[in-house]
């Protein structure tokens, strides 16, 4: 759960269904998800301009100007609303968003990096806690069936 929530696809919303399904208390399938989606904020918000420079000079620039441009649509809630529409941003769980989206947010934005860390965290917390209730529910109804 660790390993899967720290990945930059699946973060929470592949962690904390995992960890439920694999037997765990729901308050420590939150625990670790929230735990491994954090372990990259920090670095990614540091490295960010070397991994910007390395991608360019790469094949893999595509990639990584195709990540920039489906991360600029988003930048408007951002933009409007600051380090609070980081917050939100990160806190919706849907593809597109998250952790290592609200990072390079930050990043092409020129954010500051501790408040942008403490709001890439926060919305982590949200997350969790939105992704575990909703995979509660749908385990409560499979349970039934």
């Amino acid at each position: 759960m660790l390993l899967v929530s720290s990945l930059p696809v699946s973060e929470l919303r592949g962690g904390i269904p995992l960890a439920l399904y694999l037997g765990f208390d729901p308050i420590w399938a939150y625990v670790i998800s929230v735990l491994g989606n954090t372990i990259p904020i920090p670095l990614l918000l540091t490295l960010l301009s070397f991994i910007e420079r390395f991608a360019l000079k790469t094949p893999l620039s595509s990639i990584y100007l195709t990540i920039v441009k489906r991360t600029e649509r988003n930048r408007k809630v951002v933009d409007r609303f600051g380090y609070v529409g980081l917050t939100i941003f990160v806190a919706i769980p849907l593809p597109i968003t998250g952790a290592w989206t609200g990072c390079l947010l930050a990043f092409l934005l020129g954010l500051d990096k501790v408040k942008s860390l403490f709001c890439i965290f926060l919305g982590v917390l949200i997350a969790g806690v939105v992704v575990l209730s909703s995979s509660l529910g749908i385990f409560k109804i499979l349970c039934q069936i």
